[in-house]
């Protein structure tokens, strides 16, 4: 059996360049006992032959499908349900991870009292790196409140971590915020949680975007998301303040929020 098993969902990746550098980041670690579950959440474009194209010959790699797109929380709950690993590892298709990720996260996992890891990242876009993001070492129910502590596609975590909670909620109200409500459901359920004071992981966003505008239904997902953890994480009455939190955002005009971004720098989450 795999010690890890990586799930990586693919859906209408844009650009085969970066699926080949994600992909490639994997299949290079250092650490090389896991298998690598990729999922394709019903693409209309030629990722998914560009993603067997590029794994050809590995025989770690496991290819998965959906009939049709379904969103992550399903298709990466497809993708457990295949695991064979003692620890699960996340990737997205347009990421990088340093070549040392995996080596060094099993390491901290199996020298430390934790069972999910993660680590700080640099934020870089097609013109290079150009931010860091870091992030507390030992992660408590206060992180939780202005945004997730715990960057989705950087962790790796022992599998029990998942089945303890059932996965990721396939929900409407966790859409786009299923990472958000697994991290606070594992960490009302006793899951111990690091980040590692390393840069292990490069996040892809475009510095010359504007402020992500994220559709009102999801902030409205967020809030709904936000309230119910919160309250079971015993963190009002401040939580309440904090789950309004998207709403406001929602409503603040974006040559606002993007006057913000240039004066304080990037910020990961909107």
């Amino acid at each position: 059996m795999p010690r890890i098993s990586v799930l990586m969902g693919i859906y209408n990746t844009k650009n085969k360049k970066y699926l080949e550098k994600s992909i490639g980041s994997i299949l290079n670690q250092t650490f090389t006992d896991f298998e690598f579950i990729i999922c394709n959440d019903g693409s209309t474009n030629d990722c998914f032959k560009w993603a067997k194209d590029i794994c050809k010959g590995d025989e770690r790699v496991i290819f998965i499908e959906n009939d049709k797109n379904m969103g992550l929380a399903y298709t990466l709950n497809y993708c457990l349900k295949e695991a064979k690993g003692e620890y699960i590892a996340r990737m997205d298709d347009d990421d990088y991870s340093h070549k040392d990720r995996f080596e060094k996260q099993i390491a901290y996992l199996e020298n430390n009292n934790v069972d999910l890891v993660s680590n700080n990242i640099y934020v870089f876009d097609d013109n290079g790196i150009y931010n860091v993001i870091k992030f507390p070492n030992h992660i408590n129910k206060n992180d939780f409140l202005f945004n997730s502590p715990i960057v989705h596609p950087t962790i790796m975590a022992k599998k029990k971590a998942f089945e303890l909670v059932g996965g990721y909620r396939d929900l409407r109200k966790t859409i786009r915020v299923e990472d958000y409500d697994l991290f606070m459901r594992m960490f009302e359920n006793n899951v111990k949680m690091d980040v590692i004071q390393e840069i292990l992981f490069e996040y892809r966003d475009d510095r010359e975007n504007t402020i992500r505008r994220k559709k009102y239904k999801y902030r409205i997902n967020e809030f709904k998301v936000r309230y119910e953890n919160f309250k079971k994480m015993g963190l009002f009455p401040l939580g309440l303040f904090y789950s309004l939190k998207p709403l406001i955002i929602g409503i603040i005009p974006v040559s606002v929020l993007n006057y913000i971004k240039r004066k304080r720098g990037h910020v990961y989450e909107n």
